[in-house]
């Protein structure tokens, strides 16, 4: 494996949107002494690798897009397809391909001391940069779970993550083992193509009624106009932040708007009192991620669909398919695994040593943990796009990989500015930030809403979500507070 000589100034690891957004900055900044790894064999992220059928974003398109980037968008909610133009678009516009290495998977991430920079081993190439700027997200390490005789099965199986367009699954036997987000978009996707579909469900998910509308030739033009495009996505956004104020503050106010609304969505879409029953959720909504669908309940109540609740669920694997815990075999085509992803255990998919030999596994053994959600004392010059704590379920999740922006670029000018080589937060500034976000926690419904989700991680700690308003962790963020760091030229402070 060879060691590539140059040092470089910056190195981000993921090129989807958080990539872009650090790149976009750098860039703005005059940095340009800076390197994108990719472990695909194409540039983009999330929106170029989630392909399954059905794919679309849950946020409206003029908000869920960079800030700095307009678009015109051809739908509020936009399809995979769109997306990933977007995508190309904003790598394509800012000439980033030069800057992307692809198929470079990361496995470890190692400070050097002596020569105060990150060494990041790939599978390909070693590369050493003053700083990393982590951003291959939190929901891009599939998650598949362990279920008996799993390896037995001699059927066609895939992650919705990695969905094979290879496999024609018209007219085939279809399971599909998840009932979340992804799964909600494949199953009307497919439903009407299929023989048959089996949905096995862990648990139900509130589902909310999805607005969405085509947007005519003239108002795409308009989105393209700065001055327009900005002001529609003020619109929206403060249109959807003053949700938070049911996610923490009142079980009323959840109660009397958003499960209302969910109820007689359930009502009107699913007659049957049966079906309806197993697709009743027992916890407050919004503590597991609420379904936005049109479509998901009518593909439900189709004669050659079938839902397998928690009293139904798999049992075992057989050659041929699966034998459920009611004993009934079921002989498949496909499975389909729309089981979600690694994103609060185990989110990063690599080795992290830091200073003095200091393992972020090891850190994180309790739970993850970070200021801002970015940055960890003990692993200096590194931050971690949508780290711990940063997720948003009401908003887009750009607006917060932006605010993030404000506090890696002012950490990196801080360092330019004192002619300094290292910064790292300090024990003590980490601790508080931790303690102020787990004591907000609990007041929230992802803490005490009554469910399990991956919100949280093993410890039982809710470790995805930022429990507050967006624009709050923006203020945070924009107000670096030199205080809570420590610079030197690599010498122990």
């Amino acid at each position: 494996m060879k060691a590539t000589e140059h040092t470089y100034e910056v190195l981000i690891i993921g090129t989807g949107f958080g990539g872009q957004s650090a790149a976009l900055q750098l860039k703005k900044r005059g940095i340009d002494d800076f390197v994108m790894l990719e472990r695909r064999d194409f540039m983009g992220g999330t929106w170029c690798q989630n392909s399954y059928p059905g794919a679309q974003v849950d946020v409206q398109s003029p908000l869920y897009s960079l800030a700095s980037e307009p678009y015109p968008w051809s739908q509020m909610f936009a399809e995979q397809p769109e997306l990933e133009a977007y995508t190309h678009h904003v790598l394509t516009k800012h000439e980033l391909a030069n800057k992307v290495r692809l198929r470079r998977t990361v496995t470890e991430l190692r400070w050097l001391a002596e020569r105060c920079c990150w060494q990041v081993t790939t599978d390909h190439e070693v590369y050493f940069a003053r700083s990393v700027i982590s951003a291959q997200g939190p929901l891009s390490n599939p998650l598949i779970p362990d279920f008996a005789n799993q390896d037995a099965y001699q059927g066609k199986t895939f992650h919705t993550n990695q969905w094979d367009h290879g496999f024609a699954y018209s007219n085939k036997r279809v399971a599909i083992i998840g009932s979340g987000a992804s799964a909600a978009q494949v199953i009307p996707a497919i439903a009407d193509k299929v023989a048959q579909l089996h949905v096995f469900q862990r648990t139900p998910h509130w589902v909310m009624p999805r607005p969405d509308r085509r947007f005519p030739a003239w108002f795409q033009r308009l989105l393209g106009v700065n001055l327009f495009y900005q002001t529609l996505r003020k619109a929206i956004y403060w249109g959807l932040e003053w949700r938070v104020l049911a996610f923490k503050y009142s079980k009323t106010l959840m109660k009397l708007f958003a499960e209302r609304e969910a109820r007689k969505h359930l009502r009107e879409q699913i007659p049957d009192p049966e079906l309806r029953e197993k697709l009743t959720p027992d916890y407050m909504i919004g503590c597991k991620r609420i379904i936005v669908s049109n479509t998901l309940y009518p593909a439900l109540a189709r004669e050659n669909v079938t839902l397998h609740d928690k009293n139904d669920g798999i049992a075992r694997f057989t050659e041929q398919g699966i034998i459920t815990t009611q004993g009934t075999e079921l002989e498949l085509d496909l499975v389909v695994y729309s089981t979600g992803f690694k994103a609060t255990d185990g989110a990063l998919g690599f080795d992290v040593i830091g200073r003095d030999g200091k393992r972020l596994d090891e850190v994180w053994e309790d739970y993850p943990r970070a200021y801002l959600g970015t940055t960890m004392p003990g692993f200096p010059n590194l931050f971690l796009v949508t780290g711990p704590n940063t997720g948003i379920g009401h908003t887009s999740a750009i607006f917060v990989i932006e605010s993030q922006m404000y506090y890696i670029m002012r950490a990196l000018t801080e360092l330019r500015r004192r002619h300094q080589r290292v910064i790292e937060v300090t024990e003590e500034a980490e601790q508080a930030y931790t303690d102020m976000i787990h004591r907000e926690m609990a007041k929230t419904v992802w803490q005490s809403g009554g469910c399990e989700s991956w919100y949280k991680s093993k410890s039982g700690k809710v470790t995805a979500m930022f429990p507050g308003f967006s624009f709050v962790y923006r203020l945070l963020a924009q107000r670096f507070r030199a205080k809570h760091h420590q610079f030197s030229n690599g010498e122990r402070a």
